[in-house]
């Protein structure tokens, strides 16, 4: 009948959802698998082996980065970063299934989102204001206040009742604007990007065909990105709103910018589709555009199923660095109290020590070290910096840091390295079918077997 040509004139032709629900396993209603006794084990783990030393070291005023319970039990994170207005938002309302009900995300031609927005789960649709996220310390949220009250006002969170929010949290970003300085923005913006980057377990950096300039705010961002590039998928989204020939030259543009920034061996994947719930523009790609959205989903659904082997990965990861950094200071000092004598002047020859750390084989002797790689080592300016505000005579050495009851600091560490952590990833390994991402990503090397468990 003609009023209903009229109305499908006006209303696009929504998309069949069902591959985003069988692909995201949104309709089964298996329980979500347990891993309460996995995460206590993590706790206890990093409680009584990892954090004395940290503590005992400063390790958080070298790195700013102290690990809370929030963060060990929290879901894994996927950040959307990119350009302003090239859909992260609107892709965060399609994978959600968020369309014109009232929780949808904002969304628009201009630069619609000026905060950090956390998407998380929740009994009912409520907004959490920034001041509020980061005072809870059972959330993961609470390191962010040291960014400044500034930055907290450009932080909300919205809880919505989702099947696919049990499993993980969405961050969707301010557009990346390229001829605004960051001072404009009235908080450290890349400080805050690295904080997110460096916890998120999947890093989905969108592009608009139209828009592929790539100026300093986007080139500085790819620099935060070095190291995390196993976890970022670039996205090329609204592909199709170009024909096919105009694409594949976007495409290659895409990759011909981009070039310069990730120099790694292997390519980050990128997937080309068109994230938001309307149909397929006629007489474009939409099967080749529906496979690469399939693909994106089941990279996300991965991340989601081996969110514990991260998580072990990522602890195991920080016990690394907080072991080298105990070793570098308890280096520093025995350098020190080798160097002292009844006559010297303790500053002058501390700040020998410390503008010449080579002079005394400082990084070298802990190369010796077993299991050091030269890739862990901190920066030797980071040490400067790290001194000027924690006196060397204000820490004791590693072979004091024992007690006759708690053995010592830097052998449970070490324990807990080449030990416990690797137990505890082999004991979630059993009950999987072995995974080819998981290590392959969090390097973890090889899973450990263990010999005293009965066949």
């Amino acid at each position: 009948s003609p009023p209903e040509e009229v109305e499908d004139a006006s209303e696009p032709t929504k998309r069949d959802r069902s591959h985003l629900e069988n692909t995201l396993k949104l309709n089964e209603e298996k329980p979500a698998d347990d891993v309460s006794g996995v995460l206590q084990r993590l706790r206890k783990i990093y409680h009584s082996s990892i954090k004395p030393l940290e503590h005992s070291y400063r390790y958080n005023e070298l790195r700013q980065h102290e690990i809370t319970d929030g963060e060990i039990t929290s879901k894994p994170m996927v950040l959307f970063l990119g350009p302003w207005s090239v859909g992260k938002s609107s892709m965060i309302n399609y994978l959600l299934g968020l369309d014109n009900t009232p929780y949808q995300l904002y969304t628009g031609a201009e630069p619609t989102t000026s905060e950090f927005t956390v998407i998380m789960h929740g009994p009912k649709l409520k907004t959490i204001e920034g001041i509020v996220m980061a005072a809870d310390s059972a959330r993961s949220f609470s390191p962010l206040e040291k960014f400044g009250q500034n930055f907290l006002e450009k932080l909300i969170g919205i809880e919505v009742p989702h099947k696919l929010l049990e499993r993980v949290t969405f961050v969707d970003t301010p557009g990346i604007i390229e001829n605004r300085k960051q001072q404009e923005r009235g908080y450290p913006f890349n400080d805050v990007c690295q904080w997110f980057i460096d916890r998120a377990d999947l890093i989905f950096v969108v592009f608009d065909p139209t828009k592929l300039d790539v100026g300093l705010e986007l080139e500085m961002l790819f620099r935060q990105l070095k190291g995390r590039e196993s976890q970022i998928r670039i996205i090329l989204n609204k592909a199709d709103s170009l024909a096919t020939q105009e694409l594949m030259r976007v495409y290659g543009a895409l990759f011909w910018s981009l070039a310069p920034l990730i120099n790694v061996t292997e390519p980050p994947r990128v997937y080309v589709s068109s994230f938001w719930p309307h149909d397929y523009h006629p007489e474009t790609h939409r099967d080749l555009f529906l496979k690469e959205e399939i693909s994106l989903l089941e990279d996300l659904n991965q991340v989601i199923e081996n969110r514990m082997e991260n998580k072990i990965a990522f602890i195991r990861q920080h016990a690394i660095r907080v072991r080298i950094h105990a070793l570098l200071v308890d280096r520093y000092l025995q350098t020190y109290k080798d160097k002292m004598t009844f006559f010297s002047d303790g500053e002058l020859v501390f700040r020998d020590i410390v503008e010449d750390p080579d002079k005394f084989f400082i990084f070298k002797s802990i190369l010796a070290k077993t299991n050091v790689s030269k890739f862990d080592l901190p920066n030797r300016e980071a040490y400067k910096d790290f001194f000027g505000i924690n006196p060397i005579t204000s820490f004791k050495l590693l072979s004091q840091q024992c007690s006759y009851m708690g053995g010592c600091f830097l052998e449970k560490i070490e324990k807990a390295i080449t030990r416990e952590l690797p137990d505890l990833l082999g004991s979630i390994g059993l009950g999987k079918k072995p995974n080819v991402l998981s290590c392959d990503v969090t390097g973890c090397g090889e899973t450990p077997k263990n010999r005293y468990r009965k066949p």
